[in-house]
């Protein structure tokens, strides 16, 4: 185990996820949409944001989020918006960890730590 890995909460064997699993997760992440196929599928959401710092700050907790996890996502980053897309390549589609980071990335706004969603 190395430090970054919660001693208490052991990981889940890394699976992809069926059709039916992914959409409903979907159903319990709102603003999440599909998008791409096969080995390129992925969940994706935009967050718009009023400034350029507020963009640059989420980018920046989203970035300690997926170190401190070893799950990294695309991330589009425009000055008053930022696109966050996860998938798992190990599994060549989406498995628990990409709703699991999904989860933890929208939670950051609920800091008020960055702007709204879009």
């Amino acid at each position: 185990m190395n430090a970054q890995q919660s001693p208490s909460k052991p990981e889940r064997p890394l699976r992809a996820l069926s059709p039916t699993e992914i959409v409903t997760r979907l159903a319990h992440h709102p603003g999440w949409r599909l998008n791409g196929d096969g080995a390129d599928i992925c969940i994706e959401k935009s967050y718009a944001f009023t400034s350029y710092g507020d963009t640059m700050a989420f980018v920046n907790a989203v970035a300690f989020i997926a170190r401190r996890r070893d799950h990294h996502p695309e991330l589009v980053v425009r000055p008053h918006s930022c696109a966050v897309r996860f998938n798992t390549h190990d599994v060549k589609g989406l498995s628990e960890r990409d709703f699991d980071a999904a989860t933890q990335v929208d939670a950051l706004l609920d800091t008020d730590l960055a702007g709204s969603p879009s």
